[in-house]
Order: structure tokens, then C-alpha cells, then sequence
């Protein structure tokens, strides 16, 4: 199996969106009309991160064999294996385990009989509907997950997650999970078609190997007469397979994610009396979601929590350089971080060539406090691999610097992390434009072109409009590709240029019409 695509999302009656179909890519956009949904579609992506597990693929161990496919907090045992399968899955293990590693590189396509012990490990997820309602009520902040179907729609709302596999011979069916709401319960149903092979990403399939071979105590050649731990060895294996098996599936929804919300320059602006208030109940409560902050979104709590845990010093990562780009070219100063006494974080920001007291961000312009949070999750946060998602990444920006952010945006993707962003602006749409133009251009052709090291390939970025329709009532979201007849992304907005210019000529008209003539 050598392609997997995109993963496809498809959403019908949740919240104002009548229908949705997207796909996941390196860069995500959500361009269109206030009160279309883009930040609610943003939030529910965000939401299926935390439900699929962000952090969880980890090397699992011999000893830790009662985690499954996601995680222990869903719930889920171990996995049952017969002698049968005991043998099948040994025999296939074996003799790979006992390759060298360098054998092992790249992805791998399991043989039928294992995937045959697998699939129905898979569908365990279907009993987790607790789970995915209470993660969904916390980070849209409502009490009942039923709040969030369309016009509380009879036929309930719908998402379906999608992996379309093929290669060069073959298109195999979906593997999907559907999540159904109604106003009375919900439902989770996984679709795994018998035809469909399983893989492991090379990814995957390095961590896999790795963490098995760490984990086997005693050598696996000296487990033939020891039934007992054999099936207790081969029942690790299964689960920590199972485990990154549904991780390749959903990919990159098991990745870690993170979500910038909007009017960040009021949150980081309020953020000494939130954090006050969170450690003044810390003694009684602890830092919980339920108690310190009973009446923000998850997005936002998520957002508050996060930024308390930063570091006081910045973390070697590959995306420090990305952030000190971003405050020299556009921030023109530091974003600086210290702790109080009492242990919460403090920032500051301090221009270049500053020779006095730095300055606090409720002192600084709206620019330098929205682009702060970026920065800091750049420097301390956020690794490659991982989802960060920015709502309205333009706000308070000139259009000047919205260009220049735009392209920082496309610098993180270049590093390996993955951006979702929601806009208004025309600027931005522009740019990344610009910026997918450029990848038809030779790169002996680019010389003296504004950004030109930005440039990214069209099956990098994927932009989704979003429109109010009258039937189906609600807003229908649609893929706008980049078009060179048009000269970019079909966003509509210069349907308002052009209304505000009918205007001006009207008005110019009738003002010529009073002169004498």
C-alpha cells in the first residue's frame, strides 16, 4: 500500500453548518462570512484531537498491557487473544523481530491473519460515546452536547471521519467512524471494509518495533516452552499494534494539538487576574476545569492552563529560530517571560534597543499581544508533528504585517508543523496565493521575489469557503482551489470591493449631476 491521502472530515447539521466536506492538510483554511461556523468547525477538530488521544503514542512496554487502541481513560481492557492467534501473531513476530533495524525502515502492510485479529480491536471505540460527549460539551462549553445539532435538526447531526486508501492498482473502500447525535443519545460506528488492508506508517512502524524489542524480557527465543508468557507477551504485542495501528488510521488526529482563540490581545490582557483568581482556589480545588474555571469553553481553559505551564526559559526546539523571526521581522522586539514570586507567569515585551524597564503586554499595541501567544507556543510549546490552530491569525495586524505573518505561517508548515487557521482577510488569501504560485516557479527563477522561500505546493494547503445557503438552511462549506485564470483563491471578497466602488461611482455621479454645467 503505498499512498494513504488526506484525512476527510464530513459534517452535517452541527451547529450553523448544514454540510461540510474537508480534508486535513499541512495548512488548513476557513475563509468566508461571520457566523458561518469556521470556529466551530475549528473547535470540533480540535475536540476529535483530544478524544483520539494527542500525545498518546508513546512506547508502551512489557509490563503496560491494559491500554488499547487510544488511551486507558476510554475505558478499554486489554485485548483477548485465543492460542490460535497467540501463534499467528508470534510467527509473524518473530522472525522480524529478529532482523535487524535498518530491515524495518518505511511502512508496513500486515499480513491478512493479523489484520484479521486486529479489526475488531478497532471498533472497541464504538462503546466510547461518554467520552466523546463530555469532550465535546467541554471544549464548546455547553451542558449538553445536544446544544450543538443544527436547528436541534430530528435527524441529529453527523460526523464521519474518512481514510481513502489506494495504490497504484487499487482503490480500497473507506475505513470511517461515524459519530451520530440526537437529541436523546449518541452513537459511534466504526466501518472497517474485510478488504481493506492495515498498515503502520513508517513512523509508527519504527516506534512500533523499537518498543516491542525494549519490551521483551525474556528473549523471545526462549518463550516457546513458556506458554504463560508467551500469550501474556504476545497480548502486548497486540494491544501496543492495535494501539498505533488505529493511530495510523486517524492520523493526524492523534497528533497533539493546540488552539490560539480569538481575541487573544484580551485574554493575555486579563491574564494576571484569571491566573489570580485560578491560584487563589488552587488550595481547595486544584487546578480543575470544573471548579477553577466553571464557566469558560475548552478551547479557552485549554488556552489559560497552557500558558501558566510555560517554561521560564525557552526550550531547545527546532521552531526557536521561527519565533525569534517572527519577533525581529514583525514584533520588532522580545517576548519575555518571567515568573512571579508566587510562582505564575509574567510577560513582558521589550523593543529593540530597549534601554529601560521592559514593558508589560497591557502596555503594548494590540499587534504585539496577539502575536505574543504565537510566539511563546512557537518557543516552548508546539514540536514538529504537531496541530496549531489560530483564529483570525490578521487581528490587529496592518496589512503589511498580515503579508509577513502569512508567510511565517507557511515557514512552520516548511518545519514539519501542522496550521489550521480561520480569516477574514483578503491579505492572507493573497498571499498564500502568492506563496503556491511560487512552487510552479523553478527555484532558479525566484531570485528578487518577496517571500519566495515560503513557497508551498498546492497539496499542502487546502482553503474552505463558507457560505449561508437558504436551502439547506445553514452554511454549506465547499473547497476553493487556486486558480490562475482567476488569480487565486475564489474567496468573494471582491464582491464587497466592488459593492463599496458601485457606491462611490454613484455617489460621484450624483454630486456631478448637482454642479453646473
Amino acid at each position: 500500500m503505498d499512498a494513504q491521502e488526506n484525512l476527510q472530515l464530513s459534517v452535517t447539521n452541527f451547529g450553523p453548518i448544514a454540510k461540510a466536506d474537508i480534508d486535513l492538510r499541512p495548512l488548513t483554511v476557513f475563509v468566508g462570512p461571520s457566523n458561518t461556523g469556521k470556529s466551530y468547525l475549528a473547535i470540533l477538530i480540535y475536540a476529535l484531537h483530544k478524544f483520539f488521544g494527542g500525545r498518546q503514542i508513546t512506547p508502551l512496554g512489557y509490563r503496560y498491557i491494559d491500554r488499547t487502541i487510544f488511551s486507558r481513560r476510554h475505558g478499554l481492557r486489554e485485548p483477548m487473544i485465543s492460542p490460535e492467534e497467540t501463534e499467528i501473531l508470534r510467527d509473524w513476530i518473530e522472525p522480524t523481530l529478529l532482523e535487524s533495524s535498518q530491515a524495518l525502515r518505511g511502512s508496513t502492510t500486515l499480513p491478512e491473519s493479523i489484520s484479521d485479529i486486529i479489526r475488531p480491536l478497532l471498533k472497541a471505540v464504538d462503546s466510547s460515546t461518554d467520552v466523546y460527549n463530555s469532550t465535546l460539551a467541554r471544549e464548546f462549553g455547553v451542558e449538553e452536547i445536544r446544544n450543538l445539532i443544527r436547528n436541534r435538526s430530528a435527524s441529529g447531526a453527523k460526523i464521519a471521519i474518512r481514510l481513502p486508501v489506494s495504490d497504484t492498482a487499487t482503490v480500497y473502500p473507506y475505513f470511517e467512524y461515524e459519530f451520530i447525535m440526537k437529541s436523546t443519545k449518541s452513537e459511534i460506528h466504526t466501518i472497517i471494509p474485510e478488504t481493506l488492508p492495515l498498515n503502520l506508517t513508517k513512523e509508527n512502524s519504527d516506534s512500533f518495533y523499537r518498543s516491542i524489542r525494549r519490551s521483551i524480557r525474556p528473549p523471545i527465543t526462549q518463550l516457546r516452552s513458556e506458554e504463560d508468557d508467551t500469550q501474556y507477551l504476545m497480548r502486548s504485542i497486540l494491544n501496543r499494534l492495535t494501539e498505533v495501528v488505529g493511530s495510523s488510521i486517524v492520523s493526524p488526529l492523534t497528533r497533539a494539538s493546540y488552539y490560539l482563540p480569538a481575541d487573544r490581545t484580551g485574554v493575555m490582557h486579563a491574564h494576571r487576574v484569571v491566573v489570580r483568581s485560578i491560584i487563589a482556589q488552587a488550595p481547595r480545588a486544584g487546578l480543575q476545569h470544573d471548579t477553577a474555571l466553571p464557566q469558560l469553553s475548552g478551547v479557552l481553559a485549554d488556552f489559560l492552563e497552557q500558558l501558566i505551564a510555560l517554561e521560564d526559559r525557552p526550550i531547545r526546539n527546532p521552531n526557536g529560530d521561527l519565533a525569534a523571526q517572527i519577533e525581529k521581522e514583525i514584533l520588532e522586539g522580545e517576548v519575555i517571560l518571567e515568573r512571579s514570586e508566587v510562582g505564575y507567569p509574567e510577560f513582558f515585551y521589550r523593543p529593540q534597543g530597549w534601554k529601560h524597564d521592559d514593558l508589560r503586554l497591557m502596555n503594548t499595541s494590540s499587534m504585539v499581544s496577539e502575536l505574543a501567544p504565537v510566539v511563546l507556543y512557537l518557543r516552548h510549546v508546539v514540536r514538529p508533528g504537531d496541530v496549531l490552530i489560530i483564529e483570525e491569525p490578521e487581528s490587529h495586524l496592518h496589512p503589511k504585517m498580515q503579508v509577513e505573518f502569512t508567510r511565517y505561517l507557511a515557514a512552520a508548515v516548511k518545519a514539519g508543523i501542522r496550521v489550521m487557521i480561520t480569516t477574514h482577510s483578503e491579505w492572507v488569501m493573497d498571499e498564500l496565493a502568492n506563496l503556491v504560485y511560487l512552487s510552479h516557479l523553478p527555484k532558479s527563477k525566484r531570485d528578487g521575489i518577496s517571500g519566495a522561500e515560503f513557497a508551498l505546493k498546492p497539496s499542502q494547503v487546502g482553503a474552505w469557503l463558507f457560505e449561508t445557503k437558504k436551502v439547506p438552511k445553514g452554511s454549506v462549506v465547499k473547497e476553493i482551489t487556486f486558480s490562475t485564470e482567476y488569480g487565486g483563491f475564489e474567496t468573494r471578497f471582491e464582491d464587497v470591493a466592488i459593492g463599496t466602488h458601485n457606491s462611490y461611482a454613484t455617489i460621484a455621479n450624483r454630486l456631478a449631476g448637482l454642479l453646473p454645467s
